[in-house]
């Protein structure tokens, strides 16, 4: 029983050992994943040199992944002069399209471009390294024909194509992918609005004037730009005009903003001051206010002087008095008077009853 249950969990830990062994045969046959850095490649003349065979793929079976020994090569193709977000994203749709995808991107020379559509800003060369740099893209067809053949979808082994569905009338025709619809083979994407090459020569076009001040003040000559004297004249004054209303806008921002800081200042020394006032009117009041500590101070001086002031003799006239200036009440005065004169009567009475017993 033992060695049946070693021999057992010997072949289950090689049965174990096979699984992984295989796994890693699987990840070394896998190709390795293309890192964004890496530019695609161009397309040869001859055609795709694909070494797998290449069958009939419908668009059922694409979008279920198949078929597995091989990706599902999806072709778009354009101008792309000033190659835009528009232009991407429609790149970036066809590359999603499937599971499996591989994009094929056609570019027209110029030859084509000026003959059927009009002149390019960028050449072709340019155009082509702006798509061989795209993430999305595989591989790209230089000079690729304005109508798709049946020999060059055959020769690049190209399974569907990938447009926006508006009919793109040009060369006498009012569709040219109408047949490629017909087969089966067009897979539909959507444009982005608000962006186009047409749209970004507008914007040139409408503001000349900006760019070509703009270039100037970068160092292009007049003769660079095809510029006449006069106009070059003209737009040098108007970037000296320009340069001068920007720095009376800097002047005014900053005395704008010197003016705001001092009216913040002006606004703290104003509180300030009316602290400050309520402070040195509250501490008056407290000195000199009624019944406070000046007015007190004042009666106690006073009785001080009353008191040591000295009383007053029968000859000091009332005005002379202090006694009298204070008193209010002439009542209070009229018994001290009264008995004041009351002795001179006596006497004079006394003295007139002597003389007649003197008699």
């Amino acid at each position: 029983m033992v060695n049946s249950r070693r021999n057992g969990s010997r072949a289950n830990g090689n049965a174990g050992q096979g699984g992984v062994q295989a796994q890693q045969q699987k990840q070394r046959k896998r190709q390795p994943v293309k890192a964004l850095r890496e530019a695609a490649i161009f397309a040869k003349e001859s055609g795709s040199a694909s070494d797998t065979s290449h069958d009939k793929v419908t668009l059922a079976q694409a979008r279920r992944g198949t078929p597995a020994h091989r990706p599902v090569r999806v072709y778009a193709d354009g101008i792309f002069d000033l190659f835009h977000s528009g232009h991407a994203r429609a790149l970036m749709q066809a590359k999603n399209l499937f599971p499996n995808t591989q994009l094929i991107v056609g570019v027209c020379s110029d030859a084509l471009t000026h003959k059927y559509k009009g002149y390019t800003v960028m050449t072709e060369d340019e155009r082509y390294e702006a798509l061989i740099h795209c993430r999305y893209v595989d591989e790209v067809i230089r000079d690729a024909p304005w109508s798709l053949s049946p020999e060059f979808l055959k020769k690049h082994w190209i399974d569907f194509v990938a447009h926006d569905d508006i009919p793109y009338t040009s060369a006498g025709s009012e569709d040219v992918y109408k047949h490629i619809k017909e087969a089966g083979m067009f897979v539909a994407t959507q444009r982005t609005e608000g962006i186009s090459t047409s749209d970004l020569i507008t914007r040139i076009v409408r503001d000349y004037d900006v760019y070509v001040r703009r270039n100037l003040q970068r160092g292009y000559t007049a003769r660079e730009l095809n510029v006449g004297f006069i106009n070059e004249k003209k737009y040098r004054l108007q970037q000296q005009v320009d340069k001068m209303k920007e720095t009376v806008r800097t002047v005014e921002e900053k005395s704008k903003h010197l003016v705001h800081r001092v009216e913040e200042k002006s606004h703290d020394l104003i509180l300030k001051w009316e602290e400050k006032s309520r402070e040195f009117i509250g501490n008056f009041l407290e000195l000199f206010g009624p019944d406070k500590a000046w007015h007190m101070i004042q009666e106690r001086s006073g009785r001080v002087l009353q008191a040591l002031s000295p009383y007053q003799t029968p000859g000091t006239s009332p005005s002379s008095s202090p006694t009298r200036e204070r008193s209010t009440s002439p009542i209070s005065h009229w018994p001290i008077l009264h008995f004041r004169s009351q002795p001179t009567n006596d006497v004079s009475v006394s003295s007139s009853e002597g003389d007649e017993d003197k008699k």
